[in-house]
């Protein structure tokens, strides 16, 4: 029987989880732990054949950047990333991870049990992309990409001159994209427009889920 590893910090969600396994009868529960931090120890000590993991979990640990340590020490182990944030890199970074499925949260317990089997049997299941947000005007998908690298650094505090030279963009390129939003959403500063795209989850930067 396959061993499932659950890894979720919020306990409705992994006891949803938990019974999602347990009722199927395909699955046998390895018990489930809080934190990212601890999955690859519990890769080490017992049997796992397949991990659900949430991106933000407890103590600050990814599990994005835990799969992908535990992807270079035991290959074998299938791992689904579950997350409800829809923040806009996280598929792109499970799949640089080697993550051999991707479920968002608001999906059906068919759907993750669905994406389970298919994923034990050697595909991998990844949505089409994030789900668009309202984000002022606009729904977040009419963001280009480089006006969302722009925007990851607005929200990290980063000024004008400091992005600039980590995007290797020329302060008024810089400066374009951030009148670009705030021209397609209606925010009326820099600083809104950290703020919106942080609390709807558009945006979450790396201190916030290490």
């Amino acid at each position: 029987m396959t061993r499932v590893l659950i890894v979720e910090d919020a306990p409705m969600d992994r006891q949803l989880l938990e019974l999602y396994v347990k009722q199927s009868g395909q699955y046998e529960l390895v018990p489930s732990v809080e934190s990212a931090a601890f999955a690859e120890f519990c890769c080490r000590t017992t049997r796992v054949d397949l991990i659900l993991m949430d991106v933000c979990t407890s103590l600050y640990a990814n599990g994005i950047d835990a799969a992908e340590k535990i992807k270079q020490n035991f290959p074998q182990i299938k791992i689904i990333i579950i997350t409800g944030q829809p923040e806009c890199s996280f598929i792109e970074r499970a799949r640089k991870a080697g993550v051999d499925s991707f479920w968002y949260k608001t999906e059906t317990a068919e759907s993750i049990l669905h994406v389970m089997e298919r994923t034990m049997a050697g595909e991998t299941v990844y949505p089409e992309s994030t789900p668009p947000l309202q984000f002022g005007y606009i729904t977040s998908d009419e963001l280009t990409a480089r006006e969302l690298e722009v925007l990851r650094e607005v929200v990290a505090g980063e000024s004008d001159a400091a992005i600039a030279e980590k995007l290797y963009m020329s302060l008024r390129t810089v400066k374009g994209h951030i009148q670009s939003m705030r021209d397609k959403t209606g925010f009326r500063n820099r600083t809104e427009l950290a703020v919106r795209a942080r609390d709807c989850g558009l945006i979450i930067v790396d201190k916030e889920t290490e």
